[in-house]
């Protein structure tokens, strides 16, 4: 078995090497703009389904 603790790895946003503080980021600038991409919906699986909202209720009048 190998251990992958001691393995260098990348940050998912600007590929730099990660550091411990902020795993698995670089920085907590990069740990931001991977939490605003979640809340900004940057993260989504696409699918045929409609979005449920605001945009719903106009049809029903």
């Amino acid at each position: 078995m190998s251990d992958n603790k001691n393995k260098a790895s990348s940050c998912p946003v600007c590929k730099g090497e990660s550091s411990v503080k902020y795993t698995p980021f670089c920085s907590q600038r990069c740990a931001d703009v991977d939490l605003s991409r979640w809340l900004g919906g940057g993260y989504r699986i696409p699918t045929s389904e409609r979005p449920i909202g605001p945009a719903d209720d106009d049809e029903i009048m």
